[in-house]
């Protein structure tokens, strides 16, 4: 008969590492499923998360596997999951496959907690990749502080670019905004921004300049040449959900996963923590979610084996 486990966790971020970590320490069998590829990859540090502060993403993953995996009831598998089903009894099928192969396993389990995070596209990426992680990061609540008082660029097409701007400004006075080509930024936002002493250039982005001491200016089609020490740029994140499709979930106009406040999400036994919903993008929050979501699935279970 096929083992029917408590849970499976999919994604091994600071979300499912903390869930599972939950769920082990209520005695619940789980199964972690990861691809080991985080949209973060790049980045050299985190920031922001307790006790951990400046730790590699890469190494706070790693922790967390060998601290979940230190209980009897967790088992941990690098693979893609490519599919989520329901079961007549309530229950989940979940069929994956490991990285480079077309062998398939599959698990069943009582409760699915989906914490996949998001896919990132850069602006600009030809140009903006190599120093993206060093010289360049998306998340100015993590990354702002070590960039303060540099001369700054902001570089994005999306309509939020000015307020984004407005944050990036805390950090440096010195900052300049490229919408590389875009026209992002309205009238009125530009003539906020301008009050402010911050320059706003919508010419496309023609290159960055830059060395092993990272990047140095910011070229732009018209001919002129910024200077320019670090930054930010405004990624478009995408939700990456095709393996759940089966489900039927609910998401927002985003493609993010609708949860309630227990991270509960529109399927019953289905549940959703950190990016891959809606809300703040850092390390902590989904963590936090993925406590939240560990006692309501048990919860949860106890109800259902009353």
């Amino acid at each position: 008969m096929t083992e029917v486990l408590d849970a499976v966790v999919i994604g091994a971020g600071p979300g499912g590492l903390a869930a599972t970590l939950g769920l082990a320490r209520m005695r619940r069998t789980v199964m972690l499923l990861d691809s080991n590829r985080p949209r973060h990859a790049a980045t050299l540090v985190s920031h922001g998360y307790l006790t951990r502060d400046g730790i590699s993403p890469l190494e706070l993953r790693k922790l967390g596997r060998e601290e979940v995996l230190a209980y009897p009831h967790v088992q941990y598998e690098r693979t893609i999951v490519t599919s989520v089903s329901p079961l007549p009894d309530g229950n989940f099928i979940v069929v994956a496959r490991k990285p480079g192969s077309q062998e398939q396993s599959e698990w069943h389990a009582r409760t699915v907690l989906i914490a996949t995070g998001q896919t990132e596209t850069l602006p600009v990426q030809e140009h903006v990749r190599p120093w993206y992680g060093t010289s360049l990061h998306s998340c100015m609540d993590c990354d702002g502080y070590d960039k303060r008082g540099q001369a700054l660029a902001l570089i994005g097409e999306t309509e939020d670019v000015a307020d984004r701007a407005l944050i990036v400004r805390q950090f440096s006075r010195d900052l300049k905004v490229f919408t590389n080509g875009s026209g992002a930024v309205s009238v009125a936002d530009n003539d906020q921004l301008a009050r402010l002493g911050v320059e706003v250039y919508d010419s496309p982005i023609a290159g960055i300049e830059g060395g092993r001491d990272g990047m140095q200016a910011v070229l732009l089609e018209d001919g002129s040449r910024h200077e320019r020490t670090a930054g930010f740029v405004r990624p478009e994140w995408h939700a990456t959900l095709g393996f759940a499709e089966r489900l039927g979930l609910e998401v927002d106009e985003h493609g993010l996963v609708e949860v309630d406040r227990k991270q509960r999400t529109s399927v019953l036994g289905v549940y959703a923590a950190g990016d891959i919903t809606p809300g703040f993008r850092q390390l902590q929050v989904a963590a936090g979610q993925g406590t939240v979501a560990a006692s309501v699935i048990n919860r949860d279970l106890i109800g259902r084996e009353l």
